[in-house]
């Protein structure tokens, strides 16, 4: 019996043991495997980003280098100051707009005499000549100006104008007055034409007014669209009453003739689509108030805000355009309303009989001939004169792209840019602001991005997105990088370039997947799934520590 007994012991010995090793060998695979595997697989995605770099660019230092040239003609320069040249002399100045973000302006001016060809062609008698036979010469880098200074009493510019400037990169600037510092008073004239023909500090802070806001009241009604990739421009007539007008527009060969150049010229900014379209019973929304003195009816100032809501109702592009809309409305009014003028401010009549809104478009009202005795049958038929209508569109174009003229030299007359409607440097003074205005956004979309990553750690940040990102920071530093070596075409292709980037990665939808799957969910899912499993291991590890503790006390007590 004794022996039986002795045997019985053994084995609840062994099977106690070996529930103990057993349960030892759950919790350390729970632990040892589990655990880190189940933190490996639910853990949330995020590639490095390069958040030191994106930090750098918080802060925007820009530094727009504008290569110059200043050819002398014979007899400009007395003859000490002749046999200098050529050299180079740099002329630079800081613009500190707030703490975070500054401008040095610099001229990489280098002067040099003309060569022969250049001084046969300064001797024509009037600029067009002289402006074709310089056209080789002026074929200069995007964003370079040339600035050809004449004698005196030279006949190539009338004698009351100091400074001329051509439709392409150069200007012709007569010498200045006296006897004194010469190069000195060319220099003063220098930077005048290159702020002119550049930028200028209202420039540069209108394209940054997002990190610095504008200082001057009124200053919206001139503020232009923001840099996009692409434009969408509509052309619309509104008649709202055709059974009183049958209107008629040629707008297909307008656009051909008038549109299509400028936009042409704008195509380095952007894409652009061109569209046309005819509403009819489309009605402005605002009753027009009568005026007996002139038998007219009167839209004032303070009414025309109201004007576009009812309209744009009708319009229906901005919905579906993926690319910022201008709109373009010729209005007719109906006869109840004829003739309808446009009043500003003081009362006075508006030439053109149109106005433009911010980022938007502008409308002009067109107002049909009066009846005569004869014409009583209905609808009469009008023929838009659309020279006059282009022309004003044009106009508010250039008006709401930013292309406005700089501050002129006193005196200065500018060259008319012909059937391209946009002068080469002006193009170039649109380039520096919209590639400034490029690489703030840059910087703004990626420290917003950069906050909000930081902030929330359940975002998953995807190798695309991070490679996005890191793209963006490359294109923006190239894009300062190449300002300051003053190579502005390539500047600017890549701050598009990182513009496109940083919304690509802002955008991502696959930023959203996790945002808004809090803690308490984790728990919610995770807890009926471990803990029938943790509760047996934890309760056997819990008995075996109890065991432990009594076979200790019991050894004690036998000692």
């Amino acid at each position: 019996m004794a022996a039986e007994a002795s045997a019985v012991a053994a084995i609840d010995a062994a099977e106690k043991a070996r529930g103990k090793y057993a349960a030892l060998s759950f919790a350390a695979i729970a632990i040892v495997v589990g655990l880190p595997l189940w933190w490996k697989t639910t853990e949330t995605y995020r590639a490095a980003l390069p958040y030191s770099e994106i930090a750098e660019l918080d802060t925007l230092l820009f530094q727009l280098t504008v290569p110059a040239s200043v050819v002398f003609a014979k007899g400009t320069l007395p003859g000490d100051l002749e046999r200098k040249l050529p050299f180079r002399k740099p002329q630079e100045a800081e613009i500190p707009l707030n703490p975070k973000t500054s401008v040095t302006s610099r001229y990489e001016v280098s002067y040099r005499r003309a060569t022969s060809q250049e001084e046969k062609t300064l001797s024509r008698a009037s600029v067009p000549e002289a402006g074709e036979g310089l056209l080789p010469a002026q074929e200069a880098a995007v964003g370079s100006l040339t600035i050809y200074v004449i004698p005196r009493n030279s006949v190539l510019l009338p004698q009351e104008v100091p400074i001329y400037i051509g439709k392409r990169r150069s200007a012709v600037v007569r010498a200045p007055r006296g006897s004194g510092d010469v190069l000195a008073a060319v220099d003063a004239q220098v930077r005048e034409v290159a702020r002119a023909m550049s930028f200028s500090l209202d420039s540069i802070a209108e394209a940054l007014s997002d990190r610095v806001p504008l200082g001057q009241p009124g200053a919206e009604w001139k503020r232009p669209f923001k840099s996009s990739l692409g434009y969408e421009v509509t052309f619309s007539l509104l008649n709202p009453d055709p059974r009183a007008h049958s209107v008629h527009w040629e707008i297909e060969g307008a656009i051909h003739r008038y549109v299509d150049p400028l936009l042409g010229k704008l195509s380095t900014l952007a894409k652009f689509s061109v569209d046309s379209q005819i509403l009819y019973y489309a009605a402005l929304g605002v009753t027009p108030r009568f005026d007996a003195a002139s038998s007219s009816y009167i839209l004032s100032a303070h009414s025309l805000p109201h004007v576009i809501n009812p309209v744009e109702a009708r319009l229906g592009s901005s919905a579906s355009s993926l690319y910022p809309v201008l709109n373009f409305l010729l209005y007719v009014p109906e006869r109840l309303h004829s003739p309808l003028y446009i009043q500003d401010k003081d009362g006075a009549s508006v030439p053109t009989n149109a106005f433009h809104s911010p980022r938007w478009g502008g409308i002009m009202v067109y107002n049909v001939e009066r009846e005569t005795a004869n014409e009583t049958s209905l609808p009469r038929r009008v023929d838009v004169d659309m020279t006059r209508v282009m022309e004003v569109f044009l106009a508010q174009l250039r008006l709401l792209f930013g292309i406005l003229p700089g501050p002129l030299p006193e005196g200065a007359i500018l060259e008319s840019p012909g059937n391209e409607g946009l002068c080469d440097w002006e193009l170039d003074r649109l380039l520096w602001a919209r590639t400034v205005e490029n690489v703030a956004t840059v910087s703004t979309t990626l420290t917003s991005l950069a906050q909000l990553l930081g902030k929330i750690s359940n975002i998953v940040i995807k190798d695309d997105v991070a490679s996005q990102v890191y793209h963006a920071v490359a294109f923006a530093q190239e894009a300062l990088a190449e300002l300051s070596q003053g190579r502005l075409d390539s500047a600017f292709q890549a701050s598009k370039a990182a513009i496109n980037a940083s919304e690509r990665a802002f955008f991502d939808p696959s930023l959203l997947h996790l945002l808004y799957f809090p803690d308490d969910q984790k728990f919610a899912i995770y807890i009926p799934l471990f803990l029938p499993m943790a509760v047996p291991i934890l309760l056997s590890l819990v008995k075996i520590g109890r065991e432990m503790r009594q076979s200790k006390k019991a050894a004690i007590k036998v000692d």
